[in-house]
């Protein structure tokens, strides 16, 4: 019998997903179509480094690791990845042009 081959031999599951639903996350690497992405060709990237995107589901991968499924607004994809792909967005990223407090 074949075995599989697993990246790593940390297993995520032992302890709660790290990001959660709704979390604002960027793509740190470009990530390509494994063949598990419907329409599109086996090496056709589908998410480019530095894209931002939203955590609209949490699954798991091999009993090892979180899946986090992510819409990414500028391309309309839904496409699923590991933490390691992965790094939120600073809270202060999200703030544009706050007023200065008004000097007394």
């Amino acid at each position: 019998m074949n075995r599989i081959l697993r990246d790593s031999d940390v297993v995520e599951l032992r302890d709660p997903p790290v990001f959660s639903f709704g979390q604002k996350l960027r793509a740190n690497r470009t990530i390509r179509n494994d063949g598990t992405y419907p329409g599109k060709e086996i090496g056709d990237v589908l998410v480019k480094k530095g894209e931002v995107g939203y955590v609209i589901s949490i699954g798991t991968f091999l009993q090892q690791f979180y899946i986090y499924g992510l819409e990414f607004l500028e391309s309309g994809r839904r496409v699923g990845m590991k933490r390691k792909e992965l790094e939120p967005v600073d809270a202060c990223e999200e703030v544009d042009d706050l007023p200065l407090p008004e000097e007394s």
